[in-house]
């Protein structure tokens, strides 16, 4: 997944919530709709976290330097996990606040019909984003892997992010429209504002999910066990390998991994030997997780002498 890939899907998904913020907005005015207002607030959120993604971006793309030898890449994470946050409590405090209120002092509900209509085109704007968004990660899946564990393995927060969001607000919006039917069917007029709490709750659990991903990435979450595997078995596969210890891997960016990796050489080599299979091994790995921008090799070879040999791939 590149760059331009989670730019093109932060774009779409601003685009489709600032339009559907205002329709929301003014079918809330016109019919009194507590959750009408609920879903507005949330449009509104959404496209003030994707402003906040996209400035997470550009700051993730600053080159490394003497204070940041690794690069700037978490600084995404650590703006994903503020949307979060906002998420939390603009989103979803701010409608079950009005829930609340209009649970306290009800008021009764015009003609539904324009509720109906701006619900119905932003489900359709919601689901263009949605689709395009689960399109991305669902380009990243492994075979027979399902879309969430490929929304659990992925390391982009602005994708996953805008994948959560578009969810929360899908379900939103049928959650509005169901509060909307059923208030003017039985002309009572607690359900919308209930509705609008149920929402608030929506957005609050969505916001757990985004915080709790961004927040593992942001402290030093590592890649999955099936990719740790695998780069066991390609360090293994190389002749002048005796024993490989432990791997240990963290993300340090979107497409930026580190790796160090605790290897044994064979004791008849000498340095130029090693030399030779750590590059061996580094193109290897560099081919098959391009991702890996640091690779670092603690090898013990040369009647047991310690070294540590430490490689920037594509350096």
């Amino acid at each position: 997944m590149t760059p331009s890939d989670a730019q093109r899907v932060i774009i779409v998904a601003i685009g489709c919530n600032a339009l559907i913020a205002v329709a929301k907005f003014v079918a809330a005015v016109v019919t009194g709709s507590s959750a009408m207002l609920a879903e507005g607030f949330h449009s509104l959120v959404d496209t003030g976290n994707e402003l906040v993604l996209l400035l997470g971006i550009r700051r993730s793309k600053r080159a490394a330097n003497e204070w940041h030898p690794f690069g700037y890449g978490k600084a995404l994470y650590f703006w994903a996990f503020i949307v979060a946050l906002l998420f939390f409590a603009f989103g979803g405090g701010v409608s079950i606040y009005h829930g609340v209120i209009g649970l306290v002092d009800p008021t009764p509900l015009s003609d539904p019909f324009w509720n109906y209509v701006v619900l119905g085109v932003a489900a359709i704007f919601e689901g263009y984003s949605w689709w395009v968004s689960q399109r991305t990660i669902s380009s990243t899946k492994r075979e027979n892997e399902s879309l969430w564990q490929a929304v659990q393995r992925s390391s982009d927060a602005s994708v996953l992010t805008v994948f959560v969001e578009d969810c929360a607000a899908l379900v939103g919006i049928a959650v509005a429209a169901l509060g909307v039917f059923l208030s003017h069917f039985f002309t009572n007029p607690y359900i919308d504002p209930a509705a609008s709490v149920l929402i608030g709750v929506v957005m609050v659990a969505a916001a757990f999910v985004l915080a709790r991903k961004c927040g593992a990435l942001l402290v030093g979450e590592s890649i999955d066990h099936v990719q740790v595997t695998e780069l066991r078995r390609l360090i293994s596969a190389e002749p002048a390998v005796e024993a490989v210890g432990r791997l240990l891997t963290m993300q340090m960016g979107t497409n930026n991994v580190l790796l160090t990796a605790a290897v044994r050489f064979q004791r008849s080599l000498n340095l130029d030997d090693v030399a030779s299979a750590i590059e061996r091994i580094e193109t290897s790995i560099h081919s098959r997780y391009p991702a890996i921008k640091h690779l670092f090799f603690e090898s013990a070879s040369l009647k047991d002498r310690s070294s540590v040999h430490l490689h920037n791939i594509g350096e």
